[in-house]
């Protein structure tokens, strides 16, 4: 007679990853909240002041984002994998520095914009070796490199300065133009974006960053190669960084030793605000891009409503502070919804 086994119940899913599972349905709720936040604030400022959301209005609404968005997508890969990168705003400056030097030499736009993401991979590469390969952390990593690529920065330009009158007319025209309201930097940036997080959603190297940053160890014993992992991160963002340098210098035509200084907090703020957990793990590129658009919109909207802007890093710093709170008590109160399934499992097992 023969005998047909029985299928092996399926293994329940680990604590950490329930964890991950719970959490991303949470923060995908927050996101359609930060949507919601931002057109009710568009549509405000619209009330109070007819010209705002004009079609130059729309197209400066994102042309003001497309810079923060790229940094962004590259910061969040980071946050993710639980590591932090605190120089982006130096590459960004150095590699804006950079192809403005090319081009005012006669050199080819789009091999400029090249050299910006090789120079900003370069640093990534950097960062993602020392805090990989020799485990240092990564707030004292890339602070330290802050400091050196601001010091190479200054070091190697100097006083000098780029404007617009140095640079290619069709490169400067790229960073203003567009389809109607819809600027080339916003569409180039979109494609970024939705590769970004094809990638990380899409590719098991992607998934393993997550799982890296929900639980390192759980994530080596299940043989994710971590510091691979991490060092891809910060090559991503490091590139990222150097694309956004490029076309930062196509948007405003001006850079200077200076240039990028203190951007780094405003890109942790937008990922952060984005729902993107500064624990890792959780969160994703499209609410890093929220985030970005909700603070690149708040910094517009206030001057036409008549409120100074020096109120800007006040509200962005409230901003970062109630999302800290808000992932924290989401995080709290997603351990003691597990804890009573767990409790509840175990009862049933028993009776």
């Amino acid at each position: 007679m023969t005998m047909t086994a029985k299928p092996a119940p399926a293994a329940a899913p680990s604590g950490a990853a329930a964890t991950g599972s719970l959490l991303d349905r949470v923060l995908k709720v927050r996101e359609l909240a930060i949507l919601a936040v931002l057109v009710l604030l568009l549509l405000a400022t619209q009330l109070d002041n007819s010209a705002f959301l004009s079609e130059q209005g729309i197209k400066d609404l994102l042309l003001n984002a497309t810079i923060l968005v790229l940094v962004g997508v590259g910061q969040a890969t980071v946050v993710i994998t639980r590591n932090v990168d605190l120089s982006v705003g130096s590459t960004l400056g150095i590699t804006a520095f950079a192809a403005g030097e090319f081009l005012r030499g006669g050199g080819n736009p789009l091999v400029a914009v090249l050299i910006a993401v090789a120079l900003g991979a370069g640093f990534g590469v950097v960062n993602g070796l020392l805090v990989s390969l020799g485990q240092v952390p990564a707030l004292v990593v890339t602070l330290g490199t802050l400091y050196i690529i601001r010091g190479l920065d200054s070091i190697w330009f100097g006083s000098e300065q780029i404007t617009a009158a140095d640079l290619p007319s069709g490169f400067v025209g790229f960073g203003h133009n567009g389809w109607g309201a819809l600027p080339y930097l916003a569409v180039l940036t979109a494609v970024v974006l939705a590769a970004a997080a094809y990638y990380l959603r899409g590719y098991r190297s992607g998934r393993d960053m997550y799982a890296l940053g929900s639980s390192p160890e759980a994530a080596r014993l299940a043989g994710v190669p971590v510091r691979k992992r991490i060092l891809t991160a910060y090559v991503l963002c490091g590139a990222l960084a150097g694309l956004a340098g490029a076309l930062y210098l196509a948007r405003f035509g001006n850079v200077d030793s200076g240039t990028g200084s203190g951007y780094e907090l405003t890109v942790v703020s937008a990922v952060v605000v984005g729902g993107v957990a500064f624990t890792g793990g959780s969160g994703s590129l499209y609410g890093a891009a929220l985030g970005a658009l909700l603070l690149t919109s708040i910094n517009s909207v206030l001057p036409s409503i008549g409120v100074s802007s020096v109120w800007v890093q006040a509200i962005d710093g409230i901003l970062l502070l109630l999302a800290i709170a808000v992932d924290r008590v989401v995080a709290l109160r997603v351990a003691a919804v597990l804890r009573k399934r767990a409790a509840q499992t175990r009862s049933a097992h028993h009776d």
